[in-house]
């Protein structure tokens, strides 16, 4: 199994992961001379289906680069059992498989399967690290950044680097090379033109600071402005909150045994930014463990809804899922609670 072509590649560092995973895409395709490439999601297709493509040949190249994202949902026998298949006989193939996790781990019996020099974990960046990463990153597209444009950026974008990358592009457009970005720039350039998204959105559910029905309110912009964009597919919006609700019971576990944790606890339970830590810190003071475990029981059936119900009645779907979330804990709509004013 040393020689397999599978790689499993997981933890919430998206900017270092993808960059990996392009190395093994343009390494495979220097192998291969041609290659058919292929990216799923566990949310969209079922592992099966993956299985097969790769046991069937293509009539187009002579390798296939496959990548599926949410490798933590792979836990079913079956699936693991069609893993270890293809695996075995796929010791010499030219076909590569990537399985990706935003998650620190994955179950047991699948990390198993890899090759130990084929996992790697991308851990979130250390506060100094990612400060020396960014004041880098202005400096190789020419451009120089002071203290408080720096701390600003920090604390306004997503802790990976593909996020970054992604919102700093912009200042890259907006100014000449040669220009010093100041905290105003910040100010002008990001918080006034933020794009909305599902982790922005469970912030505004999390603030812990507001009342209720201000964060309801907020919440319920933040949809409407997602579904007037691109990307607004209710299946994905659900994916990204399911993905916080799973890490704020990251957080709840972490403390439930040791409410004084280490920056080594912290740092393998994949908190290792101040920003995170807060922003957790805030979203456990509404939810507990058990009401934690509640609402992602609601985006569970809330998916399965959407699923097999069309987009039709989506916009409502989404929108009740707000409401119980904030209003309810994520208890079902029949449950009567009092709205607070």
């Amino acid at each position: 199994m040393g020689n397999a072509p599978v790689y499993l590649f997981t933890g919430p560092e998206v900017g270092e992961r993808n960059d990996a995973i392009l190395q093994l895409r343009v390494a495979a395709r220097k192998r291969s001379g041609s290659l058919d490439e292929h990216t799923f999601y566990a949310s969209e297709t079922k592992f099966p289906q993956i299985m097969n493509l790769l046991l069937s040949e293509s009539l187009f190249s002579s390798a296939r680069f496959v990548v599926f994202h949410g490798a933590e949902l792979l836990k079913k026998k079956e699936d693991l059992d069609l893993l270890a298949s293809w695996i075995e006989s796929a010791s010499h193939s030219q076909t590569v498989l990537v399985l990706v996790s935003d998650e620190v781990s994955c179950d047991k019996k699948l990390e198993a399967l890899i090759p130990k020099a084929n996992k790697q974990i991308f851990w979130e960046m250390f506060e100094n690290r990612k400060e020396q990463w960014l004041m880098n990153y202005f400096k190789k597209n020419g451009f120089t950044l002071s203290s408080d444009a720096l701390e600003l950026i920090l604390d306004m974008v997503e802790n990976n680097t593909e996020a970054l990358k992604t919102e700093c592009s912009r200042f890259f457009l907006c100014f000449q090379p040669g220009y010093h970005v100041t905290g105003e720039d910040v100010e002008q350039i990001l918080a006034h033109n933020r794009e909305e998204s599902p982790f922005t959105l469970f912030d505004a559910l999390g603030a812990a600071n507001r009342p209720a029905t201000q964060r309801l309110d907020t919440s319920l912009g933040i949809l409407q402005k997602l579904r007037l964009s691109k990307d607004s597919s209710g299946i994905q919006l659900l994916a990204g909150l399911t993905y916080c609700f799973r890490r704020l019971q990251a957080w709840h576990l972490l403390l439930r045994g040791n409410p004084s944790p280490s920056e080594t606890d912290y740092r393998a339970s994949g908190f290792v930014s101040k920003k995170s830590r807060s922003q957790y810190q805030n979203a456990g003071r509404l939810w507990n463990l058990s009401q934690t475990s509640q609402i992602l029981a609601l985006l569970a059936r809330s998916d399965m809804e959407i699923r097999t119900g069309g987009t039709s009645l989506e916009e409502t779907i989404l929108q009740t899922v707000l409401y119980s979330i904030v209003m309810k804990n994520g208890e079902p709509m029949e449950c009567y609670q009092e709205i607070p004013f």
